[in-house]
């Protein structure tokens, strides 16, 4: 626990601070602040305008203060002069209701309230392209089937290897890197925590893979579906929640099904209940679509849902359960928020548990195979527009996460979509030119 950023820095020879918030597009924001300075900005903020930024907000409003929160500090492993703290948005000394960070603790404490401590890991994959990000970055990567390929994760060793070990020198307790099912698509997994670690560091890490990769001449991206025929990049969550004190797994019950306690049932039961509303923010972009609705893909499977259901160890749902007093959502992407992804989790399972939501039959067939077995399960939406909806319509969702969010959200997501929708693409003049 970190009190005083300054006798940090001085402690560790840090003369920068990034102080950061992420708006409603994910997109981080920062301002780098001198460690002189830090003990003012710890008290009032760094300022921004809000409405330069993805948020709801007008140039009319007053300034956005970013105030950092001293527990997320980190000092940057690749050039420690400088350090990166997450902050709390505030305007005229209130919480931004919309901002997302403000929005996982909201929903943290909702949950804190019934007594629950979740905690989560994410797995979220990769692309690492040339410069330009035109193409993947390894021209010997071409394998049909490249997941795990052990030729292609050593010619990238060094990006993959540097990242690993500055996690490693930050504690985060990584256990594994590998290759992805996509040529040019990596995934590289640490130890779950508190969910408001968990996306802090999902915050970090998407920086710092971005900034190694562009150190060594490369462009990572996380978007969900760069490249058509390859599989997409997802950002699966493992979730579980625990006692108060951290010291029991209340979804772990060895005579259970699954090993899934009666709350951990629950707690699915919100996730499958809302799951079409939940795309919405764990698949927050129009690309997001061209994954989790895609054809069969050259390595001969998406690894992507289309369709609400749950199963075991069976990677072809949209929910499984590996093992006991856990459950894996597969549903997000890499454009997830890494803040809205753990407070819409939270937010659904909250309303499960607190509805004892029966998360109805469990199927344990090939969904890629056999899909067309399951009679009356919800598929997830088509395209983000049918997402946006569904999240409306879903009042319940919608008032744990807070109104003002929830508006905001739609608002500048519906414009995203009207600007899709007004573009003209090249595909309109192949098909319909001569109509």
């Amino acid at each position: 626990m970190v009190k005083d950023l300054a006798k940090w820095a001085k402690d560790r020879g840090v003369r920068y601070f990034m102080i950061s918030y992420t708006d409603l597009f994910g997109a981080q924001r920062a301002k780098l602040v001198p460690a002189q300075a830090i003990g003012d900005m710890a008290v009032e903020g760094a300022g921004f305008a809000g409405f330069a930024t993805w948020l709801d907000l007008t140039p009319a409003h007053p300034d956005l203060m970013a105030v950092p929160d001293p527990d997320s500090v980190i000092q940057l492993p690749w050039k420690k002069e400088v350090a990166w703290v997450a902050a709390r948005a505030t305007m005229e000394g209130r919480l931004v209701d919309q901002a997302p960070r403000n929005v996982l603790e909201h929903v943290i404490a909702e949950a804190s309230r019934d007594g629950l401590r979740v905690r989560t890991g994410v797995e979220p994959e990769f692309f690492i392209l040339s410069a330009d990000g035109g193409a993947v970055s390894d021209p010997y990567d071409t394998a049909e089937k490249p997941c795990y390929d052990q030729q292609a994760i050593m010619r990238r060793y060094d990006v993959i290897s540097e990242i690993c070990d500055y996690m490693l020198e930050m504690g985060w307790e990584p256990y594994q890197n590998d290759h992805e099912d996509a040529t040019g698509q990596f995934e590289i997994n640490w130890k779950y925590d508190d969910a408001l670690a968990t996306a802090d560091k999902h915050s970090f890490f998407k920086f710092m893979v971005k900034s190694v990769a562009e150190k060594h001449g490369f462009r990572a991206t996380f978007m969900p579906k760069p490249f058509r025929g390859l599989t997409g990049s997802g950002c699966h969550a493992h979730i579980s929640v625990w006692s108060p004190d951290g010291e029991r797994n209340v979804f772990a019950d060895p005579q259970a099904e699954l090993g899934l306690s009666e709350q951990g049932r629950h707690f699915l039961g919100g996730i499958m209940r809302h799951a079409p509303a939940l795309a919405a923010i764990t698949n927050p972009t129009v690309n997001s679509y061209k994954r989790i609705n895609a054809p069969r893909t050259t390595s001969g499977a998406t690894w992507a849902p289309n369709t609400v259901t749950w199963t075991g160890n069976n990677r072809t749902h949209m929910v499984r359960v590996p093992g006991p007093g856990r459950f894996e959502l597969r549903l997000p992407d890499g454009a997830a928020n890494p803040y809205l992804l753990q407070a819409a989790i939270i937010a659904a399972g909250l309303d499960g548990l607190r509805t004892k939501a029966d998360p109805g039959r469990r199927y344990d067939i090939d969904m890629y195979a056999e899909g067309w077995k399951v009679k009356g399960a919800p598929r997830l939406p088509l395209n983000l527009l049918d997402a946006l909806r569904a999240f409306d319509r879903d009042r319940t969702l919608k008032s744990l996460l807070g109104e003002a969010f929830s508006a905001a959200y739609i608002k500048l997501k519906q414009q995203e979509w009207d600007s899709y929708a007004s573009h003209f693409s090249r595909w309109e003049m192949e098909h319909t030119l001569d109509i």
